[in-house]
């Protein structure tokens, strides 16, 4: 027999519905750019028929993405009525039909899948593991967000897959770099493990641990500390695969550097504040240091993306300084 609290709530319209996939969210597909960018740069592919794939590629990310959101809501709407903000959502506030959203989460699954199989080839192999990510992320038995660390590197493991979707835009000949797939799959942890500390800070200060756990229970194995370190982590591991791809693959991107960990820093940083926006990263761009940040860095890579700088492959290279070129050396 359902609950009075059931019966209270007021069934939910087509517009309610819609709202489950978070249209919102598109935002976070700015991840794909740099897949195209690099995809162009390092392999110079023919662009004939890119303009369309990239735009039947977007869709397809959106209509997958969609689909993951629909059903991280429906799933998640005991844990987020427990939510300072999220119980406000319509999956908890409203009496939702569960044939309507698995309905709605196979049309823009469908969507997304069939675009993807006419891209072909490794795109569509990708689209099928970005949906299967939000399975193993949502759906039991393995519901990897209700276990700690490994909600955070379950979910990041989107960014590598949003790097490589864009790539195979550009280039389905070729895959991106394994290093630089690693590099935006810790670099993904560290956004999202900067996440978590936000939400133990304010979540655990405003209405206690119990609560928090009861929204998410992956908490129930954090601290504050170890979320601290762990982002720490997250992010020497992404600065060393980022490394290895920088040398690699294109030396001028080194010089970018500085502006890389200046952006870790700044994010860092918001996430230590009050109701910071790393709580809802489609709301980064409400962020003004941020988003200077983010400018600066990304018009500098674009930049060395195309200049050629001779000299630092010198950095490539093994050398020793001799010692008796160092000053009060006594010969």
């Amino acid at each position: 027999m359902p609950s009075t609290a059931t019966l209270d709530r007021k069934t939910a319209r087509l517009r309610d519905y819609l709202t489950l996939a978070r249209f919102d969210h598109i935002t976070k597909h700015v991840f794909i750019i740099p897949g195209l960018i690099l995809a162009y740069a390092l392999r110079e592919p023919s662009l004939l028929d890119a303009p369309q794939r990239v735009v039947i590629g977007f869709v397809v990310a959106i209509a997958i993405a969609s689909a993951n959101y629909v059903i991280n809501e429906w799933l998640d709407r005991e844990f987020d009525a427990h939510h300072p903000s999220k119980h406000h959502r319509k999956a908890v506030s409203l009496q939702l039909s569960p044939a309507l959203v698995y309905v709605e989460y196979l049309a823009f699954a469908g969507v997304g899948l069939l675009l993807a199989a006419w891209m072909g080839g490794s795109f569509f192999v990708f689209s099928i593991v970005f949906l299967a990510s939000g399975l193993v992320y949502n759906v039991q038995p393995i519901r990897s967000k209700d276990r700690p660390f490994l909600d955070v590197i379950s979910e990041s493991v989107n960014n590598p897959i949003r790097l490589t979707l864009g790539w195979l835009m550009i280039d389905p000949s070729s895959m991106p770099p394994v290093s630089l797939l690693l590099a935006y799959w810790t670099g993904g942890a560290f956004l999202m493990g900067s996440k978590r500390l936000s939400e133990y800070r304010d979540i655990t200060a405003a209405v206690g641990l119990e609560t928090l756990t009861r929204y998410r229970k992956s908490f129930a194995g954090y601290t504050a500390e170890s979320l601290v370190v762990s982002c720490l982590v997250y992010a020497m591991l992404s600065s060393f695969f980022l490394g290895v791809f920088l040398i690699k693959y294109r030396v001028e991107y080194v010089l970018a550097f500085p502006f890389i960990a200046g952006l870790f820093g700044c994010y860092l940083w918001l996430s230590m504040l009050p109701d910071s926006i790393a709580q809802r990263p489609e709301r980064m761009f409400r962020s003004r240091r941020l988003m200077a940040t983010l400018g600066v860095t990304v018009s500098v890579l674009l930049v060395l993306s195309f200049l050629d700088l001779a000299g630092l492959s010198t950095l490539t290279n093994r050398s020793f300084t001799p010692a008796d070129m160092l000053p009060g050396h006594r010969k």
